[in-house]
């Protein structure tokens, strides 16, 4: 296992970071510990924040949007507690240099991988609901993520690709695009899928790859949406 900085400092810095003093800081330093470094690591408190995270921030924007429908909040919850936007607040955090990684993915940028941070900040969030419960959890999330309410983009622009793209060949009755999953590349902790995307009556199709199935298909997506007629980008 590979440490950055001490225990003692990761817990100082989850303090001025989440506002959280952890009664057992061992938490904090199981909550920073990649599966890379051996032992044990940070997979089940991911899967506890992941949860907790979208309990709070539902909670956030029921609060704040009074008269938005369930649609557009689960829309802006998605855009809240979606992997790019988590990994771009664990950097701004600075949880990077707080990881505990093994060898190789030090040596590989582990640090830096979106994917890595975006986890480890939901592992973080799990680590504070077991250490003081939910309000304390729910307090962080508020903490580093209650600014980027009022930043939210508009309605429109909060739906995914794919639901852009559906919506806008729909629109015109044109059929379905067809998604195809075309290769999987790389360790089973670290697959790049690649998905390929056509609308067929169009003759319009792109290819993309994303570090989960579900991302690539988004991207093909998007590709495809920047590729149909001016017309028929308006109405997505």
């Amino acid at each position: 296992m590979t440490a950055l900085v001490s225990a003692e400092q990761s817990s100082l810095w989850a303090l001025r970071t989440f506002g959280h003093a952890f009664a057992d800081p061992a938490l904090c330093c199981v909550a920073l510990t990649h599966r890379s470094a051996g032992g044990v690591h940070n997979e089940r408190l991911e899967f506890l924040g992941d949860s907790i995270l979208n309990c709070a921030v539902a909670r956030m924007l029921y609060d704040a949007h009074r008269d938005a429908d369930e649609g557009t909040l689960s829309r802006q919850r998605a855009s809240l507690v979606s992997g790019e936007t988590l990994a771009q607040v664990a950097a701004d955090l600075g949880v990077g240099e707080h990881l505990r990684l093994g060898t190789g993915e030090l040596k590989s940028g582990g640090f830096r991988r979106a994917s890595i941070l975006a986890d480890t900040l939901e592992a973080l969030l799990g680590a504070i609901f077991l250490d003081a419960g939910f309000d304390a959890a729910a307090g962080a999330v508020r903490r580093i993520l209650g600014s980027r309410l009022s930043d939210l983009p508009a309605v429109g622009a909060l739906k995914d690709p794919k639901t852009r793209l559906q919506e806008a060949l729909q629109a015109r009755g044109f059929s379905l695009p067809v998604y195809t999953l075309t290769a999987v590349a790389g360790e089973a902790h670290a697959q790049v899928f690649t998905v390929h995307c056509e609308v067929a009556m169009l003759g319009i199709q792109a290819t993309a790859q994303g570090v989960s199935r579900r991302r690539a298909e988004q991207l093909a997506a998007d590709r495809v949406l920047a590729s149909l007629p001016a017309e028929m980008r308006a109405t997505s």
